[in-house]
């Protein structure tokens, strides 16, 4: 086992990460409320839950269900609004120690265009991650993410309004070929890509006949869907030649290593968060280790180098 410390900075376009771990919009609340479970600044970055002009109520409950090997979702993003985040959390949160990124949420290219031209004015907002792929909202979400020219259409009207941040889109595995996606909103001002949000899914309860979800339909997540999100990391980062962050399953420092082997620079920790609230800490801590017992010397040298 190699002794010498790995390097485990990431540099994506604008953006430098001091660990390739990240936590998942949705799961981690606004940051805050993981705080007694460990460092926030310890993390590579951290992705707040998804924000709309105006606050939202999300869905009717139930709104969660697990699974086997995972939980359905169907929150419908509920928010407090952009405002009040500007005003009452990201001033709590360590932005001048570690990147923190804001999760769009809009129905409409005009709506996305206002939300990138307010949070572009934050300096302790790093970048926007554009949600074109949420699966349990009825307006906007999925109806972008499942067009190429709509999902370029979202994505041009939040990098015309970026100013100096970078522009991730976050892409959903409900198409035919989420590589055309992929190049769509690549052309359209991409800098980097977060791949896979959730996949549709559903569970009803025999006794009473009904649906588990109040909204039927919800978001998959989990280890379930960790073998998709995999095979979608590796056909988009060679698909397009911007950076690719993965997540979809990840549960440990072996799991986040898989997905750089497969072509992520970075990962993002999501329901893990929910198993236990420290997972994304604990997976920092343990990285280091598990890429010296790997002989993985740096982040970027081992980035996409599976034998395929």
């Amino acid at each position: 086992m190699n002794s010498t410390a790995p390097c485990l900075t990431v540099k994506l376009p604008g953006l430098t990460l001091k660990n390739p771990i990240l936590t998942a919009s949705g799961t981690f609340g606004y940051g805050l409320e993981f705080a007694r479970y460990g460092d926030l600044a310890a993390l590579g970055g951290l992705i707040v839950k998804g924000l709309s002009l105006k606050p939202r109520v999300g869905n009717p409950c139930p709104r969660i269900a697990e699974t086997p090997c995972g939980m359905l979702n169907a929150i419908g993003l509920q928010n407090t609004g952009v405002e009040e985040f500007l005003r009452k959390k990201l001033p709590r949160l360590p932005w001048r120690e570690t990147a923190v990124i804001a999760n769009l949420y809009a129905q409409s290219a005009e709506e996305f265009a206002s939300l990138a031209d307010i949070l572009s004015l934050e300096p302790g907002i790093a970048a926007l991650e554009v949600n074109i792929s949420c699966p349990n909202v009825r307006k906007g979400g999925a109806a972008f993410g499942q067009d190429p020219a709509a999902a370029a259409l979202a994505t041009e009207a939040v990098a015309a309004r970026a100013r100096d941040k970078t522009v991730i889109v976050k892409l959903s595995p409900n198409v035919t070929d989420i590589c055309a996606i992929a190049k769509a909103v690549e052309n359209a001002g991409a800098h980097v890509l977060s791949c896979i949000n959730t996949l549709t899914g559903m569970a009803v309860d025999l006794e009473s006949r009904k649906p588990l979800l109040a909204n039927i339909i919800g978001g998959l997540s989990g280890p379930a869907i960790k073998p998709v999100a995999l095979r979608c990391v590796w056909q988009v980062s060679r698909a397009v030649s911007i950076p690719v962050i993965g997540l979809g399953g990840i549960a440990s420092a072996r799991d986040a290593l898989e997905f750089i082997l497969a072509g992520a620079s970075a990962v993002q920790i999501g329901t893990a968060n929910f198993i236990r609230p420290d997972a994304a800490f604990q997976i920092v801590d343990a990285l280091p280790r598990v890429m010296r017992e790997l002989d993985i010397p740096d982040i970027e040298s081992f980035r996409g180098t599976l034998k395929a």
